[in-house]
């Protein structure tokens, strides 16, 4: 996914409120400018790091914002809007299991419990292929992308639909799309949300599968990389 138009550089002063920050861009002007994570951004905040921008045009009330930040020397992916985008673009790109030999993609559709799918996958003779896609930014450990960084009970309801889904006799597949290329492992985050943690095992342990990806991320553009391992004591079973 190239950036275009182009990102513009800035010095982030503060992200707050969840939906809001401030950062100066480097001809010196002050800005105030829309957060698309309302996440806790566990370790993506400082004051003073670099930062890129998009700029709108238009109506919007906030002009400018927030797509990248440079951390832990790397520059990390925060827009939570684009992992769909980015996991479509993996699935398509063969990096996750077989899924690229389904020729129809639907996004957004109804299931569960009152809940939507990410993408939702469909070929003659098949089973119907249902993916949950999670956005993973959080780094505390060289290597290792985590998630979650803070406690998800929502994230814990969607494990339990998609094992509901695998005992239907559909696939269920969460994919976690990490928006930073510094990370070759990815675990279960289970001293910050235990009860996700669970819900992840009870899920594997239903016929849930899971894959992680991560992203090549640069000013210019996000590329869905490569496949990454999973941490054994993620996925094993209750």
């Amino acid at each position: 996914m190239l950036f275009d138009p182009p990102l513009i550089p800035a010095t982030l002063v503060q992200r707050y409120k969840r939906f809001l920050f401030d950062a100066i861009l480097d001809d010196g002007t002050a800005i105030t400018g829309s957060c698309p994570n309302t996440g806790s951004m566990r370790g993506l905040t400082a004051p003073g790091s670099r930062i890129w921008l998009s700029e709108h045009d238009g109506v919007r009330k906030y002009r400018h914002r927030f797509e990248l930040i440079e951390a832990d020397d790397t520059v990390v992916g925060i827009n939570t809007a684009l992992p769909n985008r980015l996991a479509e673009e993996a699935i398509r790109a063969g990096l996750v299991s077989d899924l690229a030999h389904y020729p129809t993609l639907q996004r957004e559709r109804k299931y569960g419990r009152n809940s939507r799918i990410d993408l939702l996958l469909s070929a003659p003779g098949r089973p119907m292929a249902y993916v949950e896609v999670k956005n993973v930014h959080f780094r505390r450990k060289a290597g290792v992308a985590e998630f979650p960084d803070t406690a998800t009970a929502r994230g814990a309801k969607h494990l339990e639909e998609l094992g509901d889904v695998v005992e239907s006799g559909h696939r269920a597949i969460m994919l976690y799309l990490i928006q930073r290329g510094d990370c070759e492992r990815f675990r279960i985050c289970d001293d910050l949300d235990p009860i996700y943690a669970a819900a992840f095992k009870r899920a594997m342990a239903r016929g849930v599968e899971a894959y992680a990806v991560k992203c090549s991320v640069s000013a210019r553009e996000i590329r869905p990389d490569a496949l990454i391992a999973m941490d054994e004591a993620a996925l094993a079973v209750l």
